[in-house]
């Protein structure tokens, strides 16, 4: 027997599932499809199993400086197998969290590949056979997958994306690392933390080209300094396998080189994933390479929706949980619009980094009038206390003194950047946040501290 919903989604990410929890919590009847495990590649192979990899990292690297604070300890080792369990009891409980919260909201949740092919129609495989369902509206939310480019000796054992790296049980001796993107210096910090030799390939002249190019123009010595290689201006030409040992050949001004590795992981973006959805035959329109879709996520068709990374755009899990938001509220009937100037971004490197709206490139490029203010960690009592006086707070204002961008590289980074993003969401002006009383010692601190310097002078800098 057919049975009819209101909301039919089309994958179980962070995106689809959130969007089935706010279209219960309206009221709506949802059934939603997932292949895998609910909360997609951010659950189950990125965002939570890295952290949980980070926090050990942190640890073990904590250990190393123990002698600093006072403290004795015995034999420093990684068990990488003992890691990887920890990781995989926390992806475990939080994927059995979101099931829980599905059956407490009443929402069907079909495991099976789902297709779309028919508006209206939802065609799902499952182990007993094909269903088809009758919906009102379809979000469609497949997420996105891993680039594998076509680079000679790509397909060699050992070379791996991330989501393959995630399931090794032991650590390589030396890892290769092509792409200096958000991933792979993710990746680069976790391995280096834990005694790896790594070394990592970027093709453009600086690390993390899309945030402001004073982080990683800071970030990179440090990097080096802990021991880590950095290739930048350098191609990769082919992978070959010798022995045991993968050769990793790259290119630079100085000529052709070899870089042995245990393992190479392949870094280099991720693209919209289609699988499942006819686009050709729907007639959905696309645009580079991603659905195109308004701001309440409406395709061109009626009563088609997408979010998340298949829409292209800012591929972030805040983000797609975000749009499935919106999308579902303007099912529902809401006047709703999804807005990208006050979008957080965090990387979990060391240190952390984090950053939301403008940076000071973009607004140069734009020639607007505009104030920047640093202040440092290390003139920071309570970064000075836990050893961690590394990086810098940037702020970014209009010539009114209005916040429109920060980054932060430091300890708690991703922690203390919501601050910012309410400033630049709100429109605060930096007196707003400089004349705010912040808790003493705090790391927040060097926030207001930054914002002091919008229209004065920090007060703990000479």
């Amino acid at each position: 027997m057919e049975v009819n919903y209101q909301v039919g989604i089309l994958g179980g990410g962070p995106g689809g599932y959130v969007c089935a929890l706010r279209a219960a919590q309206l009221g709506l009847s949802v059934v939603l499809i997932e292949g895998e495990r609910l909360g997609g590649t951010c659950l189950n192979s990125g965002c939570i199993p890295t952290k949980a990899l980070v926090k050990s990292a942190d640890l073990y690297r904590e250990l190393e400086h123990a002698e600093e604070f006072g403290l004795l300890v015995g034999e420093k080792r990684v068990d990488y197998s003992a890691v990887v369990a920890r990781k995989e009891r926390v992806v475990n409980a939080l994927v059995g969290g979101v099931e829980k919260l599905m059956k407490a909201a009443h929402i069907r949740v079909v495991k099976g590949w789902g297709e779309f092919k028919e508006v209206g129609q939802l065609s799902v495989t499952t182990d007993i056979g094909v269903e088809q369902i009758q919906v009102e509206n379809v979000v469609l939310a497949t997420g996105s997958v891993s680039i594998r480019i076509p680079l000679p000796g790509a397909d060699l054992p050992g070379v791996l994306t991330s989501e393959e790296l995630l399931e090794e049980k032991e650590l390589p001796k030396r890892l290769v690392v092509i792409g200096g993107g958000v991933v792979g210096l993710e990746f680069a910090s976790i391995y280096k933390a834990f005694g790896v030799q790594v070394s990592v390939v970027e093709m453009l002249p600086t690390l993390l080209p899309t945030i402001d190019e004073e982080i990683p123009k800071r970030l990179t010595p440090l990097l080096k300094r802990s021991g880590m290689e950095i290739f930048t201006k350098t191609s990769v030409k082919e992978i070959r396998l010798e022995g045991e040992t993968l050769m990793v050949q790259v290119e630079d001004a100085k000529g052709v080189r070899d870089i042995p590795a245990d393992r190479v992981l392949l870094s280099t973006g991720r693209r919209p994933n289609f699988r499942g959805i006819d686009v050709d035959s729907l007639g959905l329109e696309t645009e580079k390479r991603a659905i195109k879709v308004n701001a309440q996520m409406q395709t061109n068709l009626p009563h088609v929706y997408a979010i998340g990374d298949l829409v292209g755009g800012i591929m972030l899990a805040h983000v797609a949980s975000a749009e499935g938001i919106v999308a579902v509220e303007h099912i529902a009937g809401r006047s709703v619009e999804m807005k990208y100037n006050a979008i957080p971004s965090a990387i979990f490197t060391y240190p952390e980094i984090a950053s939301v709206g403008y940076t000071e490139q973009e607004i140069k490029a734009s020639g607007k009038i505009y104030k920047a203010s640093k202040f440092p960690f290390s003139a920071n009592g309570k970064a000075l206390a836990l050893g961690e006086s590394l990086g810098l707070v940037k702020i970014l204002a209009d010539e009114e003194g209005v916040i429109v961008g920060a980054s932060i590289m430091g300890p708690q980074a991703s922690s203390l950047i919501p601050e910012l993003v309410l400033a630049v969401e709100k429109g605060l002006r930096a007196e707003d946040i400089a004349r705010t009383v912040h808790a003493h010692p705090t790391l927040p601190e060097v926030i207001m501290e930054a914002a002091h310097g919008i229209d004065g002078k920090p007060l703990h800098l000479a």
